[in-house]
Order: C-alpha cells, then structure tokens, then sequence
C-alpha cells in the first residue's frame, strides 16, 4: 500500500444491517485458517458500527491438549485473537471492495482484562463496537460474553494494509 493511497469509505449507509456472515464468507475476508481460525459466524452486524462473532469452544480445541490438560482453559491470548479476527471481519465486510486483497494488523491491545475462566462447551458472543475509524486505521472495543456475563475484554487499534 502506498501512503498516498485513497483513503476507504463505508458501502452503502453506516447503518445497514448484514445479519449472518458464515464461515464461508469469513473464510473470504480474512487469510486464517485451521487451528488458528477463531471465529465460527458473524451475526447481528451493523457495518460501521458493530457486530457480533460466534466462537464455539469444544474440548476439540487443539490448545486444551496442553492448557491445561486435567481443567482446560482457553488461553487468554486466544481470547483477544478471537476478537481482534471478529473485528476483522466486520472491518472488511464494512469497507467492501476497497478491502479486497487487503489484510487488517493488530496494532494495539488497550485495557485487556479477563474476568472468568472460557471452559469447553461454551460459546463466545464477541461483541464489536467501532470506537474511531480514520482512512485506514480502526479502533474498536470487544467485550466478549458467555451466556450474558463479560468473560473478557479490550479495545484495539487495527491498520489495514496490502496482503
């Protein structure tokens, strides 16, 4: 990407609501695949201003081999890469074609708390919000619920730039 590069706007209305991206789709926008693919779905989504990512954890998950084997707990570092991919997803499909063959980079994690362990067997709400977004610079909070309580949060700012 040049630094002359026009900076991207927003497809149709800020406020058009998507509803489901699948993991087709998702497989489109973002380059992560298998075992580091930490979103399932993308739902509730309102470009420009927030979404909601589904990620299922199941005993399955690769990491609870050795965190830990006798009470598995997903790692808090997953946790924020669940987030920081949901994220991604909504900022590309928001931006549209400008997006295309562009890849969105974690440049910060701000105020990362973790307030309860992520077992098998549940299922991370990961709630996006824009917080600012300038050409191609976003910054966004995520707070992550399972079954209604935070389990998790953090705001990020993210560049996208060429693949």
């Amino acid at each position: 990407m040049t630094d002359n590069a026009p900076e991207p706007k927003f497809v149709g209305t800020p406020a058009h609501t998507l509803g489901v991206i699948d993991i087709s789709r998702i497989i489109e926008l973002i380059p992560h695949r298998y075992p580091f693919l930490l979103v399932d779905k993308v739902v509730d989504v309102v470009l420009g201003e927030s979404a909601v990512g589904i990620k299922n954890v199941t005993i399955n998950e690769n990491f609870f081999q050795g965190h830990f084997p006798s009470k598995p707990v997903m790692p808090g570092v997953l946790i924020i890469e669940s987030m920081a991919q949901t994220a991604a997803v909504f900022v590309v499909e928001t931006l549209g074609p400008k997006a295309q063959d562009k890849v969105v980079f974690l440049m910060s994690i701000e105020s990362a708390k973790f307030r309860h362990p992520v077992v098998p067997g549940d299922q991370l709400r990961i709630h996006i919000t824009r917080e600012h977004a300038r050409g191609w610079v976003w910054k966004v909070k995520a707070d992550v619920k399972v079954d209604g309580v935070t389990v998790a949060e953090a705001t990020f700012t993210a560049m996208i730039r060429d693949r």
